[in-house]
C-alpha cells in the first residue's frame, strides 16, 4: 500500500500488543495504522504456534494461538486501522508535531504518536531455496486456517516445532500431508514426534526439496535424499515452509532508541528515549520486566493512555470505565 496516510497513532507490530493497542486506540477516538514486515496479523504467535493452546490468558482456560489473534482482529477492528502488513517500517523521524515513519514498501505515514509492538524486531520468513516464484500460487509460509488447506495435498517443510505441529494439525483437514526435513532427527518437542510417528504423516527424511512445479499454481515436489541418490516426485497443491524466522532490530538501533540488550528501554509510562515514541510488549525492557502475552497487554493500555495527551491535548491520561462508555 505505497503512498502517504495521516493518523493519529502508528502501531508497528500486529501481534497481540500490538492489535489490543489498536483498539484500545479506537476506544479513546484515535485513528490508526498497523504495520507489519509479516503478511498476516498476529505476530509470533500466527507464525510460530497458531495450533498450539495458550493457557495464561486471563479469562480465558486456554485459547489456540489463531483463535486468539482472531479475536484480536475483531477487537481491533472496532478502531476501523489502515493496515500496511507486508511492510517493514525502516525510516522513523519524530518531530514537534508528528512522527514521520516509512517503509520498505514506499509507503509513509505520518503520526501524531508511535507505538512499537514489535516484539523481537522486523520477522521475517526463511525461504525455501528453491520455489520461491511460487508464493501466494501454493507456497505458504503461514497456515492462519487449516480449513484453507482441506483437501489438498499438503507438503510441508521443516524440522522444528513449526513444521510438526502444522503437520499434526493437517492431518485432520488435508488429502494427505508428507513432512520433509534435510536431517535425520526433529528439533521438535519429544511429544509432537512422538505423536508425529504415529500419525498418517508421511515423513521423508533426510529430504530436501529441489524442485517446485505447476502453471498457474503448485501440483508437484521433487524432494531428493541428502546424502544419496533416493528421489521422489509427490503431488502437491500446497507447500507450507516452516523453516523459522530471522528476527531483525537494525532498524530500531538506526533511530537513536535506547537499548538494553536487544530490549527496548522504556519508562513506567511506556515512553522510549524518543519524542512521542512508545513501547510495549516484549520488545520492551524495565527493571522487573516480565514477557507474557498479559503483561504486553497492560503495557499497551498504559502506552496508548499515556500518549494520549500527545494525539489530543483534551484527552486525559484517565480513560474511565469502558461501562461508561456505553
Amino acid at each position: 500500500m505505497a503512498g502517504q496516510i495521516e493518523v493519529d497513532l502508528a502501531v508497528i507490530g500486529a501481534g497481540p500488543a500490538g492489535l489490543y493497542a489498536t483498539y484500545y486506540a479506537g476506544f479513546r477516538g484515535m485513528s490508526v495504522a498497523v504495520i507489519d514486515s509479516l503478511p498476516e496479523p498476529g505476530g509470533q504467535i500466527a507464525a510460530l504456534y497458531p495450533e498450539k493452546d495458550i493457557f495464561d490468558i486471563a479469562g480465558l482456560p486456554a485459547i489456540k494461538g489463531q483463535q486468539l489473534v482472531d479475536a484480536l482482529l475483531t477487537q481491533a477492528a472496532t478502531a476501523k486501522p489502515t493496515y500496511l502488513l507486508g511492510e517493514s517500517a525502516v525510516d522513523l523521524t519524530p518531530g514537534d508535531d508528528h512522527a514521520l515513519i516509512g517503509t520498505d514498501a514506499g509507503s509513509q505515514v505520518r503520526a501524531k504518536a508511535v507505538l512499537l509492538t514489535a516484539g523481537i524486531g522486523t520477522f521475517t520468513p526463511r525461504e525455501l531455496p528453491v520455489g520461491s516464484e511460487y508464493l501466494g500460487r501454493g507456497l505458504r509460509y503461514f497456515v492462519p486456517r487449516l480449513e484453507d488447506l482441506a483437501g489438498q495435498d499438503v507438503v510441508v517443510v521443516g524440522g522444528g516445532d513449526s513444521a510438526v505441529d502444522w503437520a499434526l494439525a493437517l492431518e485432520t483437514y488435508a488429502s494427505s500431508v508428507t513432512l520433509v526435513h534435510r536431517r535425520p532427527q526433529f528439533r521438535a518437542h519429544e511429544r509432537s514426534v512422538t505423536m508425529l510417528e504415529r500419525s498418517s504423516v508421511r515423513i521423508r527424511t533426510p529430504y530436501e526439496v529441489v524442485a517446485v512445479t505447476g502453471e498457474p499454481t503448485v501440483t508437484s515436489v521433487t524432494i531428493a535424499e541428502v546424502r544419496g541418490e533416493g528421489r521422489e516426485e509427490l503431488p502437491a497443491q500446497a507447500v507450507v515452509a516452516a523453516l523459522g524466522f530471522i528476527a531483525d532490530l537494525s532498524a530500531m538501533e538506526r533511530w537513536g532508541l535506547r537499548m538494553r540488550r536487544r530490549y527496548i528501554e522504556v519508562d513506567r509510562s511506556m515512553r522510549t528515549n524518543l519524542p512521542r515514541v512508545f513501547a510495549a510488549g516484549d520488545i520492551t525492557d524495565y527493571d522487573g520486566k516480565v514477557r507474557l502475552i498479559s503483561v504486553g497487554f497492560g503495557e499497551a493500555a498504559s502506552a496508548v493512555n499515556n500518549l494520549a495527551p500527545l494525539v489530543n491535548p483534551g484527552l486525559s491520561t484517565v480513560p474511565g470505565h469502558s461501562s461508561d462508555a456505553a
